[in-house]
């Protein structure tokens, strides 16, 4: 039975400084990107990355292009040369693995300097690209054959780095999409996280759903969506996507930017944050209570918070270490009421910097879940009855008990704040997590669906 109640969000902390990856971490993510391009059968592996697509690149390097666009080449040797622009070269910073970089300067803005960089056809052939190699591509998505016609020949990054690819290798056959390397739900490299990594989310985590959370509480009559954007503070840390605030009926758009359109009483609304590693997203009503919503929905947006909590509940007492992404989503489906909410999207999905990699969460799903998993709680409701929207987005991690111990040992403070929010979930909210779930939200499952009461929050009695 879901209720609601009062409660006293705990005050879990935060971590004082964001964790740092050693560079030792960077050279076992290429030493292992070698060895999946030995078992493809690819002799080299180009790398694309721009501002909007950075996840793989940076996963391999600690660098993200800014303003440009940049390409790391990997050979079965171990080689790198990271081509960037002529911005980008003083940004490569000194912290990460050992890698040669080379300005192309075709990678810079228009109206800038092209006259100190080498044609990428030199480049290209001095790196080992010639007939008869196997290259593999890998930007920020990759294709199956029922869905693009060629499965891995359809390549997304740019048709003149491709074309001069498969020019100087022999032909279409030569050059494939290698994304699945990094993003496969089940054996992609960014999908299993280290200590270090998983409290780097932390650190992102707790900074979003801070945010998030005081929006929330400052949410009142007549505000505005930018005044509640204010209070989504990022820390400095890259966003993994835009920030998404919206009451009233702009909420039907989902993904809309801040306006400065005001909160009315009744409206619904919805405050989404995401950076680097972690989103929290949150909606509602923008109410004390039923008796604020129009007559002819409160009974309805009652039942829907209901039952999408029960929802969230099932997810989170089924996700942990070895279970399938088929039989969580065969949980949280048996929990949804059909006459009430459709999904909108998977029942959750992988996270790391970019806010979606890629998901396990499907009907007949066999993937395991792994340890070292970092997941996304994204249960989107459609609404079937008249239009309200409810949301409870967060993210975990999952770990056995070595990925935990390791935690503890090298990470004590954030181990602390993980199992004090393992024990509000359990204790105080209803939910029966596994141990092997680390929520790494400051806001563990705590939804309130009426703003004006944002103490009041839904939980799952016993």
């Amino acid at each position: 039975m879901i209720e609601r109640r009062e409660i006293e969000l705990p005050d879990f902390g935060a971590p004082e400084q964001m964790p740092t990856l050693p560079a030792a971490e960077y050279e076992a993510r290429l030493a292992a990107a070698v060895e999946r391009m030995a078992e493809a059968g690819l002799d080299v592996l180009a790398v694309y990355g721009d501002r909007e697509h950075a996840a793989n690149l940076a996963f391999l390097t600690g660098f993200d292009p800014r303003f440009e666009e940049a390409l790391l080449l990997l050979d079965r040797r171990g080689n790198r040369l990271l081509l960037v622009g002529n911005e980008c070269r003083g940004y490569v910073g000194e912290d990460g693995p050992e890698l040669s970089v080379e300005l192309f300067q075709e990678f810079s803005l228009m109206g800038q300097p092209r006259g100190d960089s080498r044609p990428l056809r030199t480049i290209f052939t001095d790196f080992g690209i010639t007939a008869g190699a196997k290259v593999g591509t890998a930007g920020w998505k990759y294709y199956g054959e029922g869905l693009i016609e060629g499965g891995p020949a359809a390549i997304e990054i740019p048709c003149y780095v491709v074309d001069l690819l498969r020019d100087m290798t022999g032909g279409q056959g030569r050059v494939r999409n290698a994304g699945e390397i990094f993003m496969h739900p089940g054996r992609g490299l960014r999908i299993v996280n280290s200590a270090a990594q998983i409290a780097r989310f932390e650190f992102a985590a707790v900074t979003v759903s801070r945010g998030v959370r005081a929006a929330i509480e400052h949410l009142t009559e007549g505000i505005s969506e930018r005044e509640l954007a204010r209070h989504l503070y990022d820390a400095g840390l890259p966003h993994s996507c835009h920030a998404m605030v919206s009451v009233g009926e702009k909420v039907r758009r989902g993904l809309s930017s801040a306006s400065d359109r005001l909160a009315y009483l009744g409206d619904p609304f919805t405050v989404a944050f995401g950076l680097w590693g972690a989103l929290t997203c949150r909606a509602g009503a923008v109410a004390a209570g039923p008796e604020d919503l129009p007559e002819e929905s409160a009974g309805f947006f009652e039942e829907l918070c209901a039952n999408y909590f029960q929802v969230v509940a099932r997810w989170y007492e089924t996700v942990r270490v070895a279970a399938t992404g088929g039989q969580v989503f065969d949980a949280v489906n048996a929990a949804r009421d059909r006459a009430l909410f459709d999904f909108a999207v998977n029942p959750g999905h992988c996270i790391h910097l970019d806010e979606w990699v890629h998901s396990p969460f499907f009907a007949g799903s066999g993937i395991p879940l792994a340890s070292g998993m970092a997941l996304q709680m994204d249960i989107i409701p459609v609404s079937k009855g008249p239009f309200w929207y409810v949301n409870a987005e967060d993210g975990i991690a999952l770990a056995d008990g070595n990925l935990r111990g390791e935690i503890a040992r090298d990470y004590p403070d954030c181990w602390g704040r993980i199992a004090a929010r393992q024990a509000f979930m359990r204790e105080m909210l209803g939910i029966g997590i596994d141990d092997s779930v680390l929520p790494l939200s400051n806001a563990p499952a705590v939804l309130s669906p009426y703003a004006l009461r944002p103490e009041q929050v839904l939980v799952q009695a016993r």
